[in-house]
């Protein structure tokens, strides 16, 4: 399973409860889209997950050192694209993830839960911890060898699942 979390916006510890520490637990790789804030909140989830983050606007000098703005992270068939996203329109979203060549884009920022297809689909875990007038969330993908698609949902830390969607690698020309 694929655990995506951003924004959780702590000082000292992770801030995980619920299905959403039990997702990071059971996770075979847990994707960060930032605003872990500071160095202690990152080295919490470096020790609890194999995690693949990226820094965000609010994230202090240590984690900017250690993190990149953007990356791009191979799970399964998929090619993720990462970033934060802020001060990025939609279209550079979109833009950064198709040059990427990416399946999925995986962002956070505005801390609101949401998946929006297009190209290349968009994922926003929302904030599990800062929801900010959001529902609380992260998301969990696992993998169907059946069909090859990756199966997500968005899920409160309570358990309670509120959306689910498909990814399907993308064919590329070339």
């Amino acid at each position: 399973m694929l655990v995506a979390l951003s924004d959780t916006h702590g000082h000292e510890s992770t801030r995980l409860e619920g299905r959403t520490a039990e997702a990071v637990d059971a996770a075979n790789v847990v994707i960060h889209a930032g605003d872990f804030m500071t160095e202690p909140v990152l080295d919490a989830f470096d020790d609890r997950c194999d995690l693949r983050g990226v820094y965000g606007n609010n994230a202090d000098e240590a984690v900017r050192e250690r993190l990149p703005a953007e990356r791009v992270v191979d799970w399964q068939d998929l090619r993720i694209a990462v970033t934060h996203g802020d001060g990025k329109t939609e279209t550079a979203l979109s833009m950064f993830a198709r040059q990427s060549n990416a399946d999925l884009l995986v962002f956070g920022h505005s801390h609101k839960p949401e998946f929006r297809t297009g190209t290349v689909p968009m994922l926003n875990p929302g904030s599990h911890a800062d929801p900010r007038w959001n529902r609380p969330a992260h998301a969990e993908l696992t993998w169907d060898e059946e069909s090859g698609l990756a199966r997500g949902r968005l899920v409160e830390p309570s358990g309670e699942v509120f959306e689910e969607f498909t990814v399907e690698p993308r064919v590329i020309d070339g």
